[in-house]
């Protein structure tokens, strides 16, 4: 499921889609802040030219969207089910946690949406 080849893998390891040799991101530290969204311009094992056109990644504000609407969901069901909290204490939980992951929602949502226009080619993994 996690092998290489598999979308899920380039989406949780911030992989290039098309080789999956090379780490997109510049710093592997998504909470490294000055440099959380700092990317490579191209894959130095495939050549893979990372921003299709200007302003490519703002359709990631969409998945974005949705990615950090599942961590609040995680959040509202284990604070609320699990705990038993009290709905300002799942409210805090909530906020926390969106604030949290922040970094890592960003980085997420950025592989999912190079993942959507990208597919993993055995060719160029062999470089």
């Amino acid at each position: 499921m996690f092998k290489k080849g598999s979308k899920l893998y380039s989406i949780f390891t911030g992989s290039c889609p098309k080789c999956h040799e090379e780490s997109m991101f510049k710093n592997k530290n998504p909470y490294a802040l000055a440099e959380a969204l700092d990317m490579h311009e191209t894959c130095s094992n495939c050549g893979t030219k990372y921003k299709i056109e200007p302003s490519f990644f703002y359709g990631s504000m969409y998945v974005s969207y949705a990615v950090g609407i599942a961590f609040a969901v995680a959040a509202f069901v284990i604070s609320f089910f699990v705990f038993k909290a009290s709905i300002h204490y799942v409210f805090i939980s909530i906020v926390v946690t969106l604030v949290v992951f922040m970094p890592i929602i960003l980085r997420l949502s950025r592989n999912i949406w190079i993942n959507f226009f990208m597919s993993y080619d055995k060719t160029l993994a062999k470089k």
